[in-house]
């Protein structure tokens, strides 16, 4: 059921913001006698989990055990993966496909052998071990599960509604520390209207378009991470940003991504003159994990200067890549490219954000009541650099958790939802000049792209650092003063993601996984996470 909402307060036992397949999955779970709220800021169908090609990895093959899968993440997550969460994530993934095949996701099959899954294979993966829907897999599965949703009596799906802040006992003046819900602008009317509700997850996504390049859609800007740390909420290993090494390299292609998938069946990466390089960067070549193949690339790129590289599949049959690749070879096709005949143009490109609000293994944050999944949440799982197709999972994983978790906590009387105060506006006009916000949009994602990318040095960090503290005051002053907007919430949530990705980066005086610092080249002895804590006093705001 979709509605808009009035300027009123709302409420429900759950709510739910954000709709990607972590946010959709715990509506599915929580539902049955509960009422719950999904909201998104544009469509249930725009954020990332709707762009993944690869898959879902999991042990389903003969031959294949956990302790592989557990040991393939570990040397991806280069010794930073806290084990507990790596183990609990693996071991629910063949349940997590299962349930997703119970509601009718059409993974694909293998040819010669019908009704069993055809599983490919990706970079730091030891064996054959992604699920997935030909090269469309985080597409198919959305369109399930929002069927499945739009059916459910008990959700609510609030469209193009933006999460602003979130309300907690602190804005309130009262004791405790527990989230209550949340202001959200309604982006249709204009209107901040008022959430309240038991339990709040937070399953915004990443933080992808704080570059200037992206495989994200424009929806993740942060806005989750961002809000609960406002809020209160400890943030973790957000210097790791992971650069898919493999983006579509073309005037009118936008965040385009060339699924790792073509690497794991036999693609090669190429120099303009043919010349293959990967095997001089390392031993595993096309098939190491995401850090070292984006990193090579940057490489080769500064050293011959070069725009791209290429990515060659055209050794397999055209009736294969028909088969495995129809979406990257329809895409590449309107734009003047044969993958079957030509390589593939490819530059790396801002992909995952490993870090975010920290949480246990059942997705409770430091605020009571308020939980974050998927890539909004780090729980350890992926370490210094994610193993690919780990998340889509992850997500499924995480998501029933959480709602387990919530199950449990609402056994006894259900605490009754508070009168929550109205968002106030009385102070602030419309915008007379909105271009400052296109600018500072623009100035932000080039200095990050240029300062804090796949290769960083100490110098660059500290003018990322001056960058943002002078864009700092001229958002909030916007802010203060007039009428919030989706555009002005996106940037004030990138500029604060912004900080804290390079607060993180700044500390870690070594280079570890997806964080390459000129300055610190060695890999540390003791593999420690970074864990920011916001310092807030009752009644402000921690920006």
């Amino acid at each position: 059921m979709i509605r808009s909402a009035a300027p009123t307060q709302h409420n429900f036992d759950i709510l739910i913001i954000g709709s990607g397949l972590a946010g959709l999955t715990a509506a599915l779970l929580l539902a049955p006698g509960r009422r719950v709220a999904v909201l998104t800021k544009r469509e249930l169908s725009d954020g990332s989990s709707n762009w993944a090609q690869g898959g879902m990895a999991a042990v389903l093959a003969e031959g294949d055990t956990l302790e592989q899968h557990v040991r393939d993440t570990l040397i991806a997550g280069a010794g930073l993966c806290d084990l507990a969460a790596t183990r609990a994530v693996i071991e629910g993934a063949p349940h997590a496909i299962a349930w997703l095949r119970s509601l009718g996701v059409a993974f694909s099959e293998d040819s010669e052998h019908p009704g069993e899954l055809h599983l490919t294979r990706e970079g730091g993966h030891s064996q054959r071990r992604i699920a997935h829907a030909a090269d469309a897999t985080g597409a198919v599965v959305q369109r399930t599960l929002i069927e499945q949703v739009r059916r459910a009596p008990n959700i609510t799906v609030f469209e193009h509604h933006m999460l602003v802040d979130l309300i907690t006992d602190r804005q309130l003046k009262r004791p405790g520390n527990q989230c209550h819900g949340a202001h959200v602008l309604d982006v249709n009317t204009g209107a901040v209207v008022t959430f309240g509700a038991s339990h709040t997850i937070l399953a915004t996504g990443g933080a992808g378009k704080v570059y200037l390049y992206s495989t994200n859609p424009d929806t993740a800007t942060g806005d989750g991470i961002a809000a609960a740390w406002r809020a209160g909420c400890r943030v973790s290993n957000m210097e790791f940003i992971q650069f898919h090494p493999t983006c579509l390299y073309h005037p009118h292609a936008k965040s385009f991504l060339i699924s790792e998938a073509v690497r794991g069946e036999g693609g090669r990466l190429l120099l303009p003159d043919g010349t293959r390089f990967m095997p001089a960067h390392d031993a595993r070549a096309e098939l190491a994990p995401r850090d070292v193949v984006a990193r090579a690339i940057d490489f080769e790129m500064k050293k011959h200067g070069l725009d791209c590289v290429y990515l060659d599949i055209s050794h397999q049959s055209p009736a294969f890549l028909h088969e495995h690749f129809p979406n990257i070879l329809q895409r590449c096709l309107e734009l003047g490219i044969d993958i079957t005949k030509q390589p593939i143009p490819v530059v790396p490109a801002a992909h995952y954000t490993c870090g975010g609000v920290l949480t246990d293994l059942a997705g409770r944050t430091d605020l009571a009541g308020l939980y974050a999944i998927g890539e909004t949440a780090c729980t350890g799982l992926h370490g210094a650099n994610r193993l690919a197709s780990n998340s889509l999972v992850e997500c499924v994983v995480r998501a029933r958790a959480a709602a387990q978790a919530i199950e449990a906590a609402g056994s006894g009387t259900p605490k009754p939802v508070l009168d929550l105060p109205a968002w106030d506006e009385s102070q602030v006009t419309d915008a007379d000049e909105v271009v400052v916000i296109s600018h500072n949009w623009d100035e932000l994602r080039r200095f990050m792209w240029n300062y804090v990318g796949i290769v960083r040095t100490t110098k660059r960090l500290e003018r990322a650092a001056h960058r943002i503290t002078l864009l700092h005051s001229e958002i909030q002053e916007f802010y203060a003063n007039f009428r919030v907007s989706r555009d002005l919430l996106e940037l004030r949530n990138l500029l604060q993601v912004a900080d804290l990705i390079v607060r993180s980066a700044y500390g870690r005086h070594e280079s570890r996984g997806l964080h390459f610092s000129r300055d610190y080249p060695e890999l540390a002895e003791r593999a420690v996470p970074t864990v920011l804590v916001p310092t807030l006093e009752r009644g402000s705001s921690n920006n």
